[in-house]
């Protein structure tokens, strides 16, 4: 089999053992749409008057899609490689004929089409259950803002398995990093909620601006394509960061 092939291969392996592990499917599919009904639910007939009345349901709709795609990326990927790495089957991948790309291809090929797909079923979630408008001329930008986002997010998951030590702190690790920055970053909390200095200090990492880039997607009062370029350029430098630390420091073999 060529390179691509196994590629391809590895790609449906992922996403397999994906679907059929009810925890990863929990944590990545269930919780966040949970969440966007229960905010929904009890903050949608408000608005913000700060974005021109925007309807609270929309704002939650961008921030659990943020909270999905790093979920399905980031988070996953992290502990999803660490159980693989301690359990010595990472190990094992290096001696068959599957070249290191086409690992890497395939696990982030499976997290970023989870996250298209999580981004999709919470676009329509939010649409047919709390009647959110659905974009028009900013799906463009809405979908590169994924693509690079999920990308991102996917190199800094296979960077944060060097911080992580053995299997069990893996979900501890991962949430301590993700969990302050979705409240830090308006997508629990509505950012009107929030001290701008915070806020400014949220804008450095990439969830906040990720989120920004989503929201401006979704809000009815866009004008024009809806690209948010500087903010995207903080998530793709996050992205390129994560990138070098995981080419020099990701490991194969368990750390036992």
């Amino acid at each position: 089999m060529t390179g691509a092939a196994l590629a391809w291969h590895q790609f449906r392996y992922d996403q397999r053992v994906f679907w059929r592990n009810p925890a990863s499917v929990f944590f990545t599919v269930m919780l966040p749409l949970i969440f966007l009904l229960i905010f929904s639910a009890i903050f949608g007939d408000e608005t913000i008057a700060e974005r021109g009345e925007l309807d609270v349901s929309t704002y939650y709709v961008a921030g659990i899609m943020t909270l999905s795609v790093v979920s399905a990326t980031m988070v996953s990927l992290a502990i999803g490689l660490t159980e693989a790495r301690e359990s010595g089957r990472l190990k094992r991948v290096r001696s068959t004929p599957l070249p290191v790309w086409g690992f890497v291809a395939g696990r982030v090929g499976n997290a970023v089409v989870t996250s298209l797909g999580m981004a999709l079923l919470v676009t329509l979630v939010g649409h047919f259950l709390f009647g959110v408008e659905l974009p028009g001329a900013t799906i463009p930008a809405l979908l590169v803002s994924l693509l690079v986002g999920a990308a991102a997010f996917s190199c800094l998951g296979f960077a944060l398995t060097a911080a992580i030590p053995s299997q069990d702190a893996a979900p501890a690790i991962t949430n301590f990093t993700a969990l302050p920055l979705y409240f830090l970053s308006g997508v629990f909390i509505p950012e009107t909620e929030i001290p701008d200095g915070v806020l400014d200090v949220a804008a450095i990492f990439p969830i906040r601006p990720f989120f920004g880039t989503l929201l401006t997607g979704f809000d009815p009062a866009t004008t024009g394509a809806g690209f948010e370029w500087a903010q995207l350029a903080v998530v793709a430098a996050w992205g390129f960061a994560g990138l070098a630390l995981a080419y020099r420091f990701f490991a194969w073999a368990p750390r036992r």
